[in-house]
């Protein structure tokens, strides 16, 4: 079901603002997402969690907040297919806005681990339903630029955090979490400032006078074809979180089991970390639009992967300056959720096309609490070193997998709605 008139590309103005409002949106997403990781360890010590707990304690806090966007994932993708890509971005933005302002506020862990998973309600619906709409209204050869440009900014958002948190103390000290808290909320309602003037998918406008299914979760699964491409994008995309939550927020701990006198800093560790996503963002999202094809740019990046990740675990114990090294060079290679997010959106119609590109990237995310318990598990079995190594291998391997089972979209007409 095609029409020129509703898959021709939107006007360059029209494009430049809603790319720049979903990219400032995934800014301040980035920014509340990595904070609670940046401040962990301060803002669980002054609500009087013992150090021996802060490990256990703030993955479990991770974890709520990551539940939180698993939910969010199904319930901003249900009304961005059946209310409007428009009314997600609004919406999630407000509701992560206010929960990071009253995250400033709280004084025990039930407090912190209700309102983070609030806040993961929130964060689930910004990315996919930016992402939608600018892949809705951008023409097809040059589509991949659009998510690369709100992934690279967005990035930059954790690299935000982390200088909040006082990253490099030569050039700030950081603030007070609670203050860190209360400047991510206030940046997420200046942002809503911005959307007024974004227009709403010619798209999403033409499909919503069809009478076909919009927004049905369980609609992804209803055929073999449509269950295989969800489920392998999602196994595609995960590795780039477990980059994140593990190579990168454990660092200390496996810094300092792998025997180094200096263990590395955790705020600092992120920060490497997201910048270098960030590089490795436009990187992917360069060799896609060169090579046409997004199937081939994921495969080179996975493959970078697995080399870099194996540097992380040998070279990296050399020193702290080795460490950042190598973390800096598997967060390059794991740096492919801007074609991760194109080709999630690129995969099914329209009429589903905000449930899926809303929900496959907070399922990843949310492996992240699977990710978390199987590395809790094999600690006190293996170590903490091999403990990750192993969650790492064994995530690769089903990247893999899931990079058999997507489609290739690349200059794909998105112009369709799923039977």
């Amino acid at each position: 079901m095609t029409g020129p008139a509703v898959d021709a590309p939107a006007s360059r103005r029209a494009i430049t603002l809603a790319v720049t409002v979903a990219a400032l949106g995934y800014f301040v997403d980035v920014f509340d997402l990595i904070l609670v990781n940046v401040v962990r360890g301060p803002s669980l010590t002054s609500i009087g969690v013992p150090q021996a707990d802060l490990l256990a304690e703030g993955e479990r806090i991770v974890n709520m907040q990551m539940l939180g966007m698993l939910v969010g994932g199904i319930a901003w993708g249900a009304l961005g297919d059946k209310r409007g890509r428009l009314s997600v971005l609004f919406g999630s933005i407000l509701l992560y806005s206010i929960a990071n302002l009253v995250n400033a506020g709280v004084t025990d862990l039930t407090q912190f681990q209700i309102v983070r998973f609030i806040a993961g309600v929130g964060l689930a619906g910004e990315l996919g339903a930016g992402v939608t709409l600018v892949a809705e209204i951008m023409g097809r050869q040059g589509r991949g630029w659009g998510p690369t440009i709100i992934a690279g900014v967005g990035i930059m958002g954790g690299v935000a955090a982390t200088l909040l948190g006082g990253a490099i103390p030569e050039i700030t000290t950081g603030v007070d979490w609670r203050t860190a808290y209360i400047v991510g909320g206030v940046l997420g309602l200046l942002l809503l400032v911005l959307r007024i003037g974004v227009h709403e998918s010619g798209m999403f406008k033409h499909v919503a006078t069809q009478q076909v299914v919009r927004g049905s979760f369980t609609a992804l699964f209803k055929t073999r074809a449509r269950a295989r491409r969800y489920v392998s994008i999602v196994l595609v995309g995960i590795p780039v979180w477990y980059v994140i939550g593990i190579l990168a927020a454990s660092a200390p701990e496996i810094g300092k089991a792998m025997g180094m006198v200096t263990p590395p800093e955790r705020p600092r560790a992120l920060m490497i970390c997201y910048l270098c996503l960030g590089v490795g963002d436009v990187l992917a999202g360069g060799v896609s639009q060169w090579l046409e094809s997004r199937r081939k740019a994921f495969a080179i990046f996975l493959v970078g992967v697995g080399i870099t990740m194996a540097g992380y675990f040998t070279l990296g114990r050399a020193s702290t300056t080795s460490f950042y090294v190598m973390l800096a060079a598997v967060a390059i290679a794991g740096g492919y959720w801007a074609v991760f997010v194109t080709s999630a959106s690129e995969q099914f119609g329209t009429n589903l096309r905000a449930m899926a590109t809303t929900t496959a990237p907070n399922f990843v995310r949310g492996a992240l609490v699977v990710m978390n318990l199987a590395y809790a598990a094999l600690r006190p079995e293996v170590g903490v070193v091999t403990g990750a190594l192993v969650v790492g291998v064994v995530v690769l391997a089903l990247a893999f997998v899931g990079l058999f089972g997507i489609d290739e979209t690349f200059g794909k007409d998105l112009d369709f709605v799923e039977d």
